[in-house]
Parts: C-alpha cells; structure tokens; sequence
C-alpha cells in the first residue's frame, strides 16, 4: 500500500513539473514566435539611447578675418525619466530648482513623463554643471552641446544678428544665411548598461555635418570706429534713434553699419525689439535736404541747369499752390551751385519746376529710391515714392527737397555712391565669401551693378557741387584735416500723428564721400529726433567727419601704397 502511494505522489509530481514544462516551452516558443519585436524594441529602449549630434555652426569672420561669431563648448543637462522611482523625484525638482531657475511645473512636467530621454536644461554654465554633478541624482546626465558665442559683444550686433538654443539663426547675418551656416545634424545610438550609465559606446552613427563659415566685407576697425562716433552722437543729443552705414561707393561692400540703441548678442534674450531693429534697412523717414542731391543731377544731366545759372529765392518766403516755402534763412539771388551749397528749398524747387515732375519722378526711382536694395540681410524695406499722378498741386515743392518721400539710410548711402563712383549704382552687398571649414572658398560675391544712373560728367559737376557744400556751405563742420570731403546736409520734419509736420522733432541727417577727388568710402549718418539742436549740419555732419577721418587714416596705415590715398598726400582742408 505504502508503494502503491509513492508511486502516485511521484507520478504527480512529474506529471506536475511535465506540464509546467510545457507550458514554459509554449511561452517561450510564444514569445520567440509572436512576441521577439516587442521585448527586443523593450531591450533596445532599456539599453540604447538615441541622441542627436548637433552640426558646428559656421564661424562668421569680419574681412580679415577676425571672428565675429564662433561656437563654444556647453553642457545640456538631459533625464532619463523611466529610469527614476517616482517617490525620489519631488526630491530631485527640490535640488534642481534652485539651480536651474526654472518652474516647478516646468520640472515636474518633464520628470513625470514616460520617456527614456529629454531635456532639462540646454547649454548651461560651467559652474551650474559642476554644481548639479555634485549632487550625483541617478537619472540625470550631461551632453556636451556647441553654444553660439559672440566675442564683441555689441559690435555690429545688427549686422551678426544671432541664433538661438537649437543653433537655427534668428536675426542679422545668423537668419539670412542660416542654410549655409547650420550644417546638417547626425545622430548615435549610445549603449548603457543596467542602471541607464553611459557605457560610451556607439552602436551606430551618423556624423553631423559641419556648417560654412562666412567672411563678410564688414572690417571691425571701421565698424569700431563708426559705432564709437555715432554712440557720441545719441547720447550727446538724447536721440530717439541713430543710423551709420560706411560704403565702398564702387563695388558696394559694406564696411560698417550701425544703430543706436543696440544690444549685447550674448544677452539676446534680455532686449526689447527696439534695440534688435536694425533701423538702417528697416526705418523709414523723409531725408529732408539731403535728397536733393538727386534734384541737381536730374538737372544737370537733362542739361536743363548749369552750374552758373541764377534763380531768385525770393527772401526766404515762397508759394507753391496753396502752400507758402520757406527756407531756413532768407536768400536772394543764388547761383543753382549756391542753392545746393546753401541748402536754398525755394532754389531747389524752382529747378524742380523747370524738370516737372515726371523727370523728379523718374530720376528718384533711377537713384534706387523706392524699391529695396537687395542686400544680404533681412528685414529691409522699399521706402515710399508715390507716382505723379498721385501728386498734389504742392507735391512739386516736397518731392524734391525730401518731402513726401520715405526712405532708408541704406538708400541715401547707395545714392550718394552713385555721385562718388561716377555715376552707377551698385547692389549692397554684406558676405564677400563662404568658406568650408578647410578653408576653401565655396562661393564668392562679386559687385554688381544695377544701373547706370547719370554719365561720368554729370557725376564730377555735381562732385564739385557737394565739395562746396562742405567747404563754404551748410556742411562746413564735415571738413576732414587732411582730406577732402563732399556731401549733403539733411534737416527734415517729423510728422504728428495728426499727419501735420513738427516744429520740434527732426530728423538730422549728412550724406557724403571721401576723398572728394577719388572717393574710398561713402558714409550715411541719420539721428532721429536729436535735441537741442537738430539741423544735420550740427548734428550729422561733425559724425561724418571724425568717421571719415579715421577710417581714411586707418585704411591709409593698412595700405600705405594705395593709390586712391596717395593722391591726397598733404592735401588739407581749413
């Protein structure tokens, strides 16, 4: 009886394990047959860890190749959610916030999801980084990022523009040649071990593919000085607003532009818009004065006008229609010389009239004025010109002397070059090369120009015209020891709200050249709303002179064999 006993319990128990051991061998064949892509993609997300390698971002250089804009190497904190117990993460945000200076809801929000990976904190400190490696939280690691960095700071922060967290370019320079500049991101499947730990081992990987570098035609000398100037300027007149742009006048290379107020690139996120505008291509303004440079070319290229022909200016008081002109001080009988050189609106009208309006009209539109430049940088606008037929009985005595008439600095900068270069207008350009990062060019650019807007003669007279405005006219405060200048002052009227013109807010302006013989650079100074004084002469000119100055003595010491320069060899200006 006992064995008859035995020999059941132990068939049982081995019909027993028999049957668990089908059924294993059945959950394993299930599994291996019908379940093997879920557990391995299960295996893979415990295991490996995809990440995204970031491109360097191209360096952006100025003409000789001092860097304007480079990348530097940045921790990004990142967490493994899944991989952290949920008692142990209030404690973690308790650490973290103080730290990271973000919200609590902002942590708690990326902690309590389920995900193998995601971003904490991008591109942060070096001593924030050392900090949170301290305190040793399972769960959290580091990936090293490049962080747009930008070594001057302010200097030409208009021009550079910047990028943001994620390297895509935002404003300047940075947004406009984003696509040659970024690069193309590759990725890598980390291996990690039992506790999420890197094991720094790539399974697979796709190297990024590094960004084109860029070498502009700014030169950080001339951009220093011309920003050192007009921040004189701003602050000494308690401007709303200040434009500079210098201009090779024959190939149209920009050298220097600048705005105040302006802002620190490496603190972006801080400014109002206000100070990011980049108010040479985007600020539109009537020019006053100083657009009747386009007037006296008009005339003398239609040989309507010599330079010796006389118009009376009526002593200071003058109708047009339904509207009385005056000048800033009364003139009497002016040679059409003298009606540029003193800034005569009554003179400058009365040739008007003799060209009519469709001639005013045609030659504003042939100096560029009215229709965007070109230029490699976003954000610029057309300016405004409207058609005669849309003028009214006065617009015959505001078109001409710079009313009813929007433009840009970069205009008045293109269109005082045409006088300078002998009569062509040329495309603004900003980007002279890009480079791979072995140094070899990819694409050039070359000048280009646009039109031929009046002949080579009619260029000299009017070069002349413009030296005798900086010699005995309005814009005697633009002399240059030791070079000769030529230009044109502008005083124009605000407009109220109520659309009437202001008789206490101005836009002072100065356009002009140097050498006046044979022009290096072209340089626009604009100053919105300056006070106390506010006439263009006062204001601008004084900006042009030291800038000019300056930068033909820099440019000089550079190339001391430069012929443009020679030729001014001991030539003074009293």
């Amino acid at each position: 009886m006992y064995i008859v006993n035995y020999r059941r319990r132990t068939n049982a128990v081995f019909l027993f394990f028999l049957v668990f051991l089908i059924l294993c061998i059945s959950r394993l064949f299930f599994i291996q047959f019908f379940r093997s892509s879920y557990f391995t993609k299960l295996a893979q997300k415990q295991h490996n860890l995809f990440v995204e390698l970031e491109a360097r971002r191209g360096t952006i250089y100025d003409s000789n190749l001092k860097p304007q804009a480079v990348n530097i190497s940045a921790d990004s904190l990142y967490a493994s959610p899944h991989a952290i117990r949920d008692k142990d993460k209030e404690a973690i945000i308790k650490q973290l916030l103080p730290l990271l200076n973000v919200d609590y809801a902002y942590l708690k929000d990326r902690l309590y999801r389920k995900k193998s990976f995601i971003w904490l904190a991008r591109k942060i400190s070096p001593a924030k980084a050392e900090a949170i490696r301290k305190l040793n939280i399972k769960g959290l690691d580091f990936l090293k990022e490049s962080k747009r960095c930008y070594p001057n700071g302010y200097l030409a922060s208009h021009i550079t523009g910047f990028s943001g967290l994620d390297n895509i370019g935002l404003e300047g320079i940075e947004l406009y040649y984003d696509s040659y500049l970024k690069g193309k991101s590759g990725w890598a499947l980390i291996l990690r071990d039992a506790r999420q730990k890197k094991l720094n081992l790539e399974e697979k990987m796709v190297l990024p593919g590094d960004g084109y570098n860029l070498v502009l035609t700014i030169d950080e000398v001339i951009q220093y000085i011309a920003e050192r100037e007009l921040d004189k300027a701003f602050r000494t007149y308690h401007a709303k607003g200040a434009s500079i742009i210098v201009m090779d006048p024959h190939t149209g290379a920009i050298l220097a532009m600048a705005n105040r107020p302006t802002f620190d690139l490496n603190e972006y996120n801080n400014i109002d818009k206000e100070a990011r505008r980049n108010r040479c291509i985007s600020d539109l303004f009537e020019p006053g004065s100083s657009f009747k440079i386009v007037t006296a070319s008009a005339a003398l290229e239609e040989k309507k006008v010599v330079e010796g022909d006389r118009f009376f200016c009526e002593n200071g008081s003058y109708r047009v229609a339904n509207h009385i002109l005056h000048d800033h001080r009364p003139h009497g009988w002016l040679t059409f010389r003298e009606v540029i050189e003193q800034s005569s609106n009554i003179g400058t009208t009365k040739v008007a009239q003799i060209l009519r309006p469709d001639l005013v009209y045609r030659y504003v539109r042939l100096f560029g004025f009215g229709a965007k430049s070109g230029i490699d940088l976003p954000g610029e606008i057309t300016g405004m010109i409207r058609e005669p037929r849309f003028w009214s009985k006065t617009s015959i005595g505001a078109v001409p002397i710079g009313q009813e008439v929007g433009v840009t600095a970069l205009q008045l900068v293109s269109a005082i070059s045409v006088i300078a270069n002998g009569g062509q207008l040329m495309k603004p350009y900003i980007v002279k090369e890009i480079r791979d990062k072995y140094n070899e060019i990819i694409k050039s650019f070359s000048p280009i120009l646009i039109r031929k807007v009046i002949s080579l003669d009619t260029a000299n007279r009017t070069k002349k015209i413009l030296t005798g405005v900086v010699e005995q006219g309005t814009g005697k405060l633009a002399k240059i020891t030791g070079f000769t200048a030529a230009g044109k002052t502008g005083t124009a009227q605000k407009l109220e709200p109520n659309g009437a013109y202001s008789h206490n807010k101005f836009v002072a302006s100065f356009i002009g050249f140097a050498p006046a013989e044979e022009p290096v650079i072209a340089i626009a100074v604009v100053v919105d709303d300056p006070w106390p004084y506010y006439f263009g002469g006062v204001v601008a000119a004084p900006v042009f002179k030291n800038v000019a100055g300056d930068v033909l003595r820099y440019l000089k010491t550079r190339h001391p064999i430069t012929e443009v320069l020679a030729l001014n060899e001991g030539t003074t200006t009293n």
